[in-house]
């Protein structure tokens, strides 16, 4: 059996709290012959900032490069409000991101059948609801150059943000959206700005070029990325795969996040390119709902949606598929069963703490792999 190799960053706030339920599943799954994972960890954020300085140290970005996956908790928080910029908690995030290449942003939009009250829109348009937003990462205008604050005199300045893409970095991330969905629905719906923007006019450009070159047997449409908002909100069975650069993903994730009821409910992938010997690819895994600072240490944290990352890691990275079904079923089982962190509660359910739902999860999960 190989050995897959894991890097644990637990980051601030809750992550730490998280993570640990994590490792149990592993520990677990390492002493029942479900695999064979070797972990390290590190520090990141501004646990990494209060012991050096940095988000995050050259030591751990290596053990990030020899490792099989990445799993993160979360970073930030109040207390580094006022550290510069430069070495600010989320810039550990981002340098992950940037030097292992992780491109492409997988970021599942599903409603448990338990929880689809929970949503802010009515039941009958978020029950079944199963989409994946595929966000480009390291392009576009978080990263684009110049970027810069220039002081013009007289009260007045000017800031520069620079959206920039070329024709490569759209065409790996509409490869990766046309392979999922032919996974899946067999469905693509690609978002962009081409009406304004002259990077929408390219994306819609190489999308399409790219479809009929390798995909045709995969359905394409095309929306404008405000159009596609209110789509998400109005009708969003709709989709299936949406693939959209880096600002408009990172605003679209999070819309599709809402539908489900809960930010504690949502893991992501963030994927690199395929080793051209092996086929693997770099691979981080992180929940999307940050390091929640005011509940932190209280014990009342929902790790559902860090559990779902590594359910994730065990299906994109180690082809672990079975146990991936198994891990998502156990978390629908105990939804089922009226068991709820205390953001997810609801009528007539029990409430439970983190570690207690980390282990009904563990206990569903042993049931379902016996």
């Amino acid at each position: 059996m190989p050995t897959h190799k894991l890097l644990l960053l637990p980051g601030d706030g809750i992550g730490p709290e998280v993570m640990a339920e994590v490792k149990k599943l592993i520990a677990w799954m390492n002493a029942h012959g479900m695999g064979t994972f070797e972990t390290e960890e590190g520090l990141v954020g501004g646990s990494c900032y209060d012991a050096h300085k940095v988000s995050i140290t050259d030591a751990t970005m290596a053990k990030a490069h020899a490792a099989d996956a990445v799993l993160f908790g979360a970073v930030g928080g109040p207390k580094w409000d006022s550290v510069p910029y430069e070495v600010r908690p989320e810039a550990g995030l981002l340098r992950l991101r940037k030097d292992l290449a992780l491109y492409a942003n997988l970021r599942p939009a599903v409603t448990y059948p338990a929880l689809a009250d929970a949503s802010a829109l009515k039941r009958e348009l978020v029950e079944g609801l199963d989409i994946i937003i595929l966000r480009e990462l390291t392009g576009g205008v978080y990263f684009g150059e110049p970027k810069t604050i220039t002081d013009l005199g007289n009260g007045q300045k000017r800031a520069v943000d620079t959206q920039v893409y070329d024709t490569y970095e759209i065409e790996r991330i509409g490869r990766v959206a046309f392979e999922l969905a032919r996974k899946r629905k067999n469905k693509v719906t690609s978002m962009e700005k081409r009406n304004v923007m002259k990077t929408g006019v390219l994306w819609h450009e190489v999308m399409t070029q790219l479809h009929q070159r390798e995909f045709k047997d995969v359905t394409l449409e095309h929306q404008l990325a405000d159009s596609g908002g209110m789509q998400l909100v109005k009708n969003p069975k709709q989709f299936d795969v949406v693939v959209t650069d880096n600002l408009f993903g990172d605003m679209l994730s999070d819309i599709a996040a809402m539908l489900t009821g809960s930010l504690g409910m949502l893991p992501s992938a963030s994927l690199g390119a395929p080793d051209g010997k092996t086929g693997k690819r770099k691979a981080l895994y992180e929940p999307v709902h940050g390091s929640a600072p005011d509940i932190a240490g209280k014990g009342i944290a929902n790790p559902i949606a860090m559990i779902a990352s590594f359910a994730m890691c065990l299906r994109y990275s180690f082809n672990l598929v079975k146990e991936a079904d198994d891990l998502e079923k156990a978390i629908a089982n105990v939804l089922d069963k009226g068991i709820r962190t205390g953001d997810i509660m609801a009528d007539g359910a029990r409430q439970v703490g983190t570690v207690e739902m980390g282990d009904t999860i563990l206990a569903e999960f042993k049931t379902l792999s016996a």
